[in-house]
Formats: C-alpha cells, structure tokens, sequence
C-alpha cells in the first residue's frame, strides 16, 4: 500500500522541529513546487498544460495535480476560467480602501472599466436592511446588481441597496446614467463622505462562479460597505463578490490621535 507522501526534504523555508528534522512532504506538494517553477517560466496569461498531461509527465494521479493547481489557484498564482482551462496568473488589479467609485479605481491603473446591470428593481426591507438605511421594515428599497468588468474580464458581482423613499425615481434616471454617485450628486445633492467597510472570505456559489468564470467552491473576496452622507444619514449599502485570484486591497494606516498633554 503506497502513501501520497515523500521523505524529500521539504522547501527551505520550513521551519524544523525540535529534533533539527523537517516533516514529511505530502506529493501533491512536490507537484505545486515544480507547477510553480512552471509558471516562473512563462508569461502572465499563458496557458498551464491540461491535468492528464501534467499527472502524466509528473507519474502521478489526477486528483494529485488537481489537488497542487488548486492551491496555486488559491493564492493567485493560477487563474482557472470555466470552459478555457488553467493560466498563469496576470498582475493583481488593487483597489484601495478609500470612498471612491469602481470606476475611479479602474481608471487610475489604466484599465477600461464597465458594467451590465444584471438586476434593477424594488424590494422590501428586511430588519438588517430597514436598520442599515433607517427606513421602516417593509419598505420599498431599490436594488442594483451589477457585473463589474476591467478590459472585458469580469471582476465583481456588486449588488447596491438604497432607500426608494429617500431616492424617488432613481431607477428612471439610472436609465439615462451609468454613474450611480454621479447621479446621486447632480439629481439629489447627495455626496458620500464616509463609510464603513467590511473585508472576508467567502466560497463562490454556482451563480457567483458562472458569471465571474471560475470555479465553484473557490474562495471569493466578500466586501460590504455601509456609507453616509455629510449629515451622517445612510445612503446605501453594498454587497460586493470580487474574484480573490485576481484582486489585492492596499490601504494607508495611520496611528490613533494621542491626546495632547497639558
């Protein structure tokens, strides 16, 4: 009976035990070290063997080589696309945390931003929605999904929720504007200026996979950000799914004000 593990030593980084040894590598392991050394040979965007060539020239299983591109994928090393196959990872695209539009974000990396609108109507607030817009439960609220796409890739699913009573006609004037905040600013005087933002992981369902064309089960970034305007009243509340393999968050830290001393 044969094991999925080696005796090699593991990569130089590890850290050994007490003992001065190192554990042993699982192969699957060995397999992600070497598809690693792979993907350091060709360009972002390339094209990764299929798994039956890998599992073949590798002498080992299938589910071994699907078990190593899978981590690579994890870590945004590979990027699978449904129905394509498996590619070497392009440069992260990176979003910093700060109030400003997708559009915005896109445009200062120079990439072409765009989006279809994969759902717009009304629905009534639950209790969690009526408290994060301070409307009344059961209230109408307007609902825009979004597919979010950078140079045709689709980047993020984005669903926005805003109060149909603070907002009337939203949806109307939505029709003649892509911009959401610009619409906001120009129809109702209304500008963000702070929000809440919250960052976890989250696995894609079946509907999140399909449309940003990766697989089920593979981790996705879930943000959701909770924003007000000047006078600190709610103005909406965003839900957003962004592929992990493909996106990086930066923000600038900075140390709590310290009292002054007298």
């Amino acid at each position: 009976m044969s094991t999925d593990v080696s005796s090699a030593p593991a990569d130089p980084g590890a850290a050994p035990g007490r003992t001065g040894r190192v554990g042993r590598v699982p192969k699957y392991y060995r397999i992600k070290q070497r598809l690693l050394r792979m993907t350091e040979e060709r360009s972002p965007g390339a094209p990764m063997p299929a798994e039956r060539l890998l599992a073949v020239e590798f002498r080992t299983s299938r589910t071994t080589v699907r078990k190593a591109l899978q981590e690579l994928v994890s870590e945004g090393r590979l990027d699978r696309i449904q129905g394509k196959g498996t590619f070497v990872a392009r440069p992260k695209v990176y979003r910093t945390l700060q109030l400003t539009s997708y559009t915005e974000d896109m445009r200062a990396q120079g990439l072409h931003p765009a989006s279809e609108v994969l759902d717009l109507g009304y629905v009534p607030a639950d209790e969690d929605l009526a408290a994060l817009l301070e409307v009344d439960r059961g209230d109408r609220v307007l609902r825009i999904e979004r597919l979010r796409l950078a140079g045709g890739e689709p980047m993020a699913i984005e669903a926005t929720h805003l109060s149909a009573r603070r907002f009337p006609h939203l949806r109307r004037h939505l029709s003649r504007s892509a911009s959401l905040y610009s619409t906001l600013s120009e129809v109702y005087g209304v500008r963000l200026a702070v929000a809440d933002e919250t960052i976890e992981t989250s696995p894609a369902t079946p509907r999140e996979a399909g449309l940003l064309g990766t697989d089920v089960g593979l981790p996705m970034l879930l943000l959701s950000r909770h924003s007000r305007d000047e006078d600190g009243t709610p103005v909406e509340w965003v839900r957003s799914v962004y592929r992990g393999s493909r996106y990086r968050f930066t923000a600038t830290l900075t140390p709590p004000e310290q009292p002054r001393r007298r």
